[in-house]
């Protein structure tokens, strides 16, 4: 893949290894137990999982398979461990690389800082021991890397993610939406598990069904990116012009509040992400 050389530089064009360094100190990482098994988490309450939740007395209708010899012993009276019940904690990532997300007036395009917005959302769930997946969506077939869990995950995504960025690049504008994308979360993502999608303000374009199936039983996050255009936008007169025709004018700040709005109303958790979020 050929990429052209004015589209070579940082904020246009994205790379495994900026995404690489978005991973946070070591010492803010939490360290999974080993006994655990990947992308599951301790629930508050009691149940089967492996992480110790109290030792107590034996009470009538306890399993006597929990008893616990060694408090037994010392006490001269039966004891019981419970344990808390582990939950899945599964991440995935939805990038919109479609065309027009591919713009940009500031420092990065807003798919590049849609990209890194959901890098660092990874490398949170990856330090708190949860499994991450990506799903791009470009104008043509997804990229998709299947949930798992550790640093060489998000390896994995972080070139997935600059690949299909590529990808993006090079590829003429298409018609796709979100639909297909969404139903194809649903089956990547099980209940209790976590969605975030990084998208335009227009991404979201006959996708409600979609969006309400998706956003029950998970928490379906959508982070909205908006360019320092569309955030704050120059006071001043442009120039506009369509190559035949031409006028000047002046343009409005977003409102972000009705399509917010909109997204509570279907479930989703909205998520403005503005000039100086995502790097």
């Amino acid at each position: 893949m050929t990429i052209p050389a004015a589209l070579d530089h940082p904020g246009l064009r994205l790379t495994m290894a900026e995404l690489m360094t978005l991973r946070p100190p070591d010492r803010m990482q939490r360290q999974r137990p080993a006994s655990r098994r990947a992308g599951a988490i301790p629930a508050r309450v009691a149940g089967q999982g492996m992480d110790l939740r109290e030792i107590r007395a034996f009470a009538d209708g306890d399993d006597l398979r929990r008893i616990d010899p060694a408090a037994t012993a010392r006490t001269g009276q039966l004891h019981v461990r419970s344990f808390h019940e582990d939950r899945d904690d599964s991440t995935l990532l939805v990038a919109d690389f479609r065309h027009p997300m591919l713009w940009g007036t500031g420092t990065a395009l807003r798919s590049v800082r849609a990209a890194r917005h959901l890098a660092m959302l990874g490398w949170r769930a990856v330090g708190r021991g949860g499994s991450v997946g990506l799903l791009v969506v470009g104008d043509d077939a997804p990229l998709v890397v299947n949930p798992a869990a550790g640093v060489s995950q998000m390896q994995e995504i972080a070139s997935a993610l600059a690949r299909g960025h590529d990808a993006a690049l090079t590829r003429r504008a298409g018609a796709v939406t979100l639909v297909p994308a969404l139903a194809r979360a649903m089956r990547m993502v099980p209940p209790g598990g976590r969605v975030h999608l990084a998208t335009g303000p227009e991404g979201l374009a006959d996708a409600d069904a979609a969006l309400t199936r998706l956003a029950q039983g998970r928490r379906f996050e959508v982070h909205v990116i908006l360019d320092p255009a569309e955030a704050a936008p120059p006071a001043a007169t442009l120039a506009v012009s369509d190559g035949a025709h031409s006028r000047h004018g002046r343009l409005s700040p977003f409102d972000p509040q009705p399509l917010l709005a909109h997204l509570r109303r279907l479930g989703a958790h909205p998520d403005l992400v503005g000039a100086d979020d995502g790097r």
